[in-house]
């Protein structure tokens, strides 16, 4: 045996390795023979999805354009929405009426083939980021289909679709400021409430991180609480208008508790904390009934509390009413917002456990103050409508109202 031949076993079969051959892409014959299974099923969507099923086309490398064929009957050009060569059906999303009736089947065949092929959510991600970011390249009522579909495909809860894939790809300066993406947006919001709630609506605008952000769907000129209610109004999205109200109350809430909370911690001159306040009622337009409130909320969270030694925690909160007390009598105003404030500290005196015996001390403090008039301390003690407590408080509280009572018929 020569020394250049290999030594081998009788009998033995020697595997070579197999190299790597890698077939070369051809999406316009795949997307061809997709276009061809819709034609031989004249666009029945429910024998197309076995046609797929049954067939052996490789969906794992031609994803994307598998789903080009689904939205736009053929596939599209690279990087655009626009035709490519090649045969063309016109049974896809964009051909079909502008309806969530016409529409919906083909989230549910979409959903049918996603089952038998999870991985293909990545490439139908792929292809709607890519459209969603061309919104411009399409006609008005293909738009409209494409918002239909979107906003069916998370009724549906089309599987895996996460939120971030359509609402961030619509946040393209040029989309935002025609007006494209707040027309887009709305539809997508009409379609989506017929089916779901509010709160379901609320639920994937946070997933999409658009919660806090709604204002970025419209254009410059009517980026605005205003503009915001104006348009969904017309549009007849009340339940929207109130959420998005609401959430500004809060956070115009949130904004001046914040404040107050530096002045008092500060020691600031209650000359000028009254004077922010005021100043905050009229710009964010508050209710009284929510000064009070906050007011209420912000004095006790600064008071540096206890754990144990309750006549410390008594002092502290009496001489925090002291301190603060023309603070409070700035906005309690008349009965119905003195009879607030006694609420107020009802409720924090039952949430409270160090703080439940100290109710009949605040409030004859807050009464020494000329915080609380008689009349009131009365009236939440024989009329009171808060039941938290309410059996404890009215007992400890007896004392000084038989006081009161004996005061008033002396004089």
């Amino acid at each position: 045996m020569s020394s250049k031949e290999r030594p081998t076993l009788g009998g033995t079969r020697i595997k070579t390795r197999k190299r790597n051959i890698a077939a070369p892409l051809d999406p316009a014959a795949f997307a061809d023979a997709v276009v061809q299974i819709y034609f031989d099923n004249a666009g029945d969507l429910e024998l197309v999805a076995k046609s797929i099923e049954s067939s052996d086309l490789n969906f794992s490398r031609y994803g994307d354009t598998f789903f080009e064929v689904v939205f736009t009957g053929g596939r599209t050009q690279p990087g655009t929405t626009k035709p490519d060569e090649g045969e063309r059906h016109p049974y896809s999303i964009i051909d079909c009426e502008p309806t969530r009736e016409v529409i919906l089947p083909s989230v549910i065949y979409i959903q049918k083939i996603l089952r038998r092929r999870p991985f293909l959510i990545k490439n139908l991600e792929n292809v709607m980021r890519r459209f969603l970011q061309s919104l411009e390249l399409f006609e008005e009522n293909e738009r409209k289909k494409l918002a239909i579909f979107t906003a069916l495909s998370f009724s549906q809860k089309l599987s895996g679709l996460p939120p971030e894939t359509v609402f961030q790809p619509l946040l393209k300066d040029n989309l935002v400021s025609k007006g494209i993406v707040l027309s887009f947006i709305t539809d997508f919001f009409k379609v989506y409430l017929v089916d779901n709630s509010l709160d379901d609506l609320i639920s994937i605008l946070k997933r999409g991180k658009m919660e806090e952000n709604l204002l970025e769907f419209f254009p410059s000129a009517k980026r605005s609480a205003e503009g915001f209610s104006e348009h969904f109004t017309k549009e007849g999205l009340i339940p929207l208008v109130e959420y998005n109200e609401k959430k500004i109350f809060e956070v115009k809430l949130k904004e001046m508790k914040s404040a107050l909370k530096t002045q008092i911690a500060e020691e600031a001159d209650i000359a000028e904390v009254i004077d922010t306040v005021k100043q905050r009622v009229k710009d964010a337009m508050l209710p009284d009934i929510e000064i009070v409130r906050i007011l209420w909320d912000v004095l006790m969270d600064a008071v540096q509390w206890s754990g144990k030694n309750q006549q410390q925690n008594a002092n502290s909160a009496l001489r925090q009413v002291k301190t603060w007390a023309q603070l409070l009598n700035t906005f309690c105003t008349n009965g119905k917002l003195e009879l607030e404030l006694v609420y107020k500290v009802q409720m924090q005196c039952y949430e409270d456990a160090k703080l439940m015996k100290l109710f009949p001390e605040i409030v004859r403090s807050l009464y020494d103050q000329d915080v609380l008039a008689e009349d009131t301390i009365l009236h939440w003690f024989r009329k009171g409508t808060n039941p938290k407590g309410r059996q404890t408080f009215v007992k400890a509280l007896e004392p000084f109202v038989k006081w009161l009572e004996e005061a008033e018929e002396e004089e």
